[in-house]
C-alpha cells in the first residue's frame, strides 16, 4: 500500500468533480475532504490544516471568488486552480489569489495526480515519497469514474482501459447486462481527454425508422412531421465519444450506414445528398458474442471487424466474488443520502448470501438488492429470514439445497420464482432482477418456460 502524506480540501460546486476527485486521491491522502462552496470550505478551515486546496474558480461567481480570495489570504496551503475557462483573465485572477497550479476542465486524474505531486514537492515533502504517485494508471483506474474492484480481472482490465483510453481506436466492449459496460464507457472517455461529449444510445429502444434520424439527424420536409432540420447524436458527439450501447440489437440497413462512417469518417443527414465530416469515437457494447451473430447472418462481418479494433470483455460479477462485499459497501454508502437511511453493516450471513448467489443480473442486480435492504430498513440476513414476506429479495442460494444445485439450476429457481411473485408480469421481473427484458425473455426460451 502506497504512503499517504498529505492532506486535502476540494472546493468545487460539481459533485460529479468531487467524486472523481474522491476516488482519485483518497488512496494518497492522510485527510481528505470536499466541499461544494467556500462557505463549507471556512468552516472546516476553522479547525483542520490542510497542505493543499483544490478550487473551482469559475463557477464561484464575483461574489464567491472575493469571499475564496479573502480565504486563501488566510491559510497557508498551496493552492491548484480549476476552471473550465482559460481566458487571460481566469488565469490571472487564479495567479492573484496565490495558484501554484491552474488545470482547465475536464482533466484526467493522471494530470490531476501530476499537478499534485508538483505542488507536494514545493511544499517540501521528500523524495522517497513520489513513489506515493503511481506512474501508470493501475490504483486509480479501480477507482475511477465509479468503477470498483481489487480482483486480478479488474485490474488487468483496468490496465487494458488506462492503455486504450488516449487513442482514437474504436472499441467493443462485451459483457452480460448489467456487468457496467457504460460505466467503463464513460470512464474510457473521461480518461481520453477528448473535449467533446460523452453521448449514449441505446440501439434496442430506439425503433429501427427512428434511428438513422437520431444518429445522423435530417433535413427540413425529409419525412412527414419534419417541420425542421434537426441535428443527429452523432453531431452532438463531435470530439467527443458516441457510446452505442447494445450494437447487435441494430437492423442491417443500419448497420450499413454506421459502417460508411467507419470508412470515411462522414455522415448524412436523412433527406440530403451532402456527405459531412464529423470527428467522433465510436464505442459499442453488446451483451452477445458478435463473432456467432456474424455467423447467424445477425450482424455484418465487415462492421464487425470495424468496431473490434480493441475488445474488452468484462466479468460477470459471479466471477468477481472478491469485490461483491467492496461494491455493497460502496453502493450502500452511495445511496445513504438519497434514501436517507445509514449505510449497512454486512453480516457474516449477509456475506454468505453474497458469495452463494449466482447474480444474474450482475452489478445492477447488486446495487437493487442493497437499495430494496435499505429500504426496507433490514439487513440482508434479515430479509432472508423474514421469508415470503420479501421473497423477492432473497433467491433459494441459502436454502439447504442449494448445495446439490449447479449454479445454472439456482439462477432459473430465483428468476421463476421472481416471475411468479409478480404473476408472469415480465417488465416487472426485469426491474426486481435488474437484468434487461431482452435477457429475460432469451433465458426463458433457453429453459422452455411456460408462464
Amino acid at each position: 500500500m502506497h504512503k499517504r502524506v498529505f492532506s486535502v480540501l476540494v472546493i468545487d460546486f460539481e459533485r460529479s468533480l468531487r467524486d472523481f476527485l474522491k476516488k482519485g486521491l483518497t488512496p494518497f491522502c492522510t485527510m481528505l475532504k470536499l466541499v461544494s462552496n467556500v462557505e463549507e470550505a471556512e468552516e472546516l478551515l476553522k479547525h483542520y490544516h490542510f497542505d493543499l486546496l483544490i478550487a473551482e474558480i469559475s463557477g464561484q461567481g464575483q461574489q464567491g471568488v472575493e469571499h475564496l480570495n479573502s480565504l486563501l489570504k488566510n491559510t497557508k496551503s498551496k493552492v491548484i486552480f480549476t476552471s473550465n475557462e482559460t481566458d487571460v483573465d481566469t488565469v490571472l485572477a487564479a495567479l492573484r489569489m496565490g495558484a501554484v497550479e491552474f488545470l482547465q476542465k475536464p482533466f484526467r486524474m493522471e494530470q490531476m495526480l501530476a499537478s499534485v505531486q508538483q505542488v507536494t514537492q514545493r511544499i517540501g515533502q521528500k523524495k522517497e515519497d513520489e513513489a506515493s504517485f503511481p506512474n501508470n494508471t493501475e490504483t486509480i483506474d479501480l477507482t475511477l469514474g465509479g468503477m470498483i474492484g481489487r480482483c486480478e480481472i479488474m485490474k488487468d482490465m483496468c490496465e487494458v482501459i488506462g492503455q486504450i483510453a488516449p487513442t482514437p481506436s474504436s472499441v467493443l466492449l462485451e459483457g452480460e447486462s448489467g456487468t457496467g459496460k457504460e460505466m467503463v464507457a464513460n470512464t474510457i472517455h473521461l480518461m481520453s481527454g477528448r473535449s467533446g461529449l460523452f453521448v449514449p444510445v441505446h440501439c434496442a429502444t430506439i425503433s429501427p425508422q427512428l434511428l438513422e434520424s437520431e444518429l445522423f439527424g435530417h433535413a427540413k420536409g425529409a419525412f412527414t412531421g419534419a417541420h425542421q432540420a434537426r441535428e443527429g447524436l452523432f453531431h452532438h458527439a463531435i470530439g467527443g465519444t458516441l457510446f452505442l450501447d447494445e450494437i447487435g440489437e441494430m437492423p442491417l440497413e443500419m448497420q450499413v450506414k454506421l459502417l460508411r462512417f467507419m470508412e470515411e469518417g462522414t455522415i448524412r443527414r436523412v433527406g440530403e445528398n451532402q456527405e459531412s465530416p464529423v470527428e467522433v469515437r465510436i464505442i459499442c457494447a453488446t451483451n452477445r458474442t458478435l463473432a456467432e451473430e456474424v455467423k447467424a447472418g445477425n450482424f455484418r462481418e465487415d462492421l464487425f471487424f470495424r468496431i473490434n479494433v480493441l475488445m474488452i470483455h468484462l466479468p460477470p460479477l459471479r466471477e468477481r466474488s472478491e469485490d461483491i462485499p467492496l461494491l455493497a459497501q460502496h453502493f450502500s454508502e452511495e445511496l445513504a443520502p438519497k434514501l436517507k437511511r445509514t449505510p449497512l453493516e454486512f453480516s457474516k450471513a449477509d456475506l454468505t448470501f453474497f458469495n452463494n448467489y449466482n447474480w444474474p443480473g450482475n452489478v445492477r442486480e447488486l446495487k437493487n438488492v442493497v437499495e430494496r435492504s435499505m429500504l426496507l430498513n433490514r439487513s440482508l440476513e434479515e430479509c432472508y429470514q423474514a421469508g415470503s414476506t420479501i421473497d423477492c429479495l432473497v433467491p433459494p442460494a441459502l436454502n439447504a439445497r442449494t448445495e446439490e444445485l449447479e449454479l445454472c439450476e439456482v439462477e432459473k429457481n430465483h428468476i421463476l420464482k421472481v416471475l411468479n411473485g409478480v404473476d408472469g408480469n415480465k417488465s416487472a421481473a426485469s426491474r426486481l432482477l435488474g437484468i434487461a427484458r431482452k435477457t429475460l425473455d432469451r433465458k426463458l426460451k433457453d429453459w422452455n418456460a411456460e408462464l
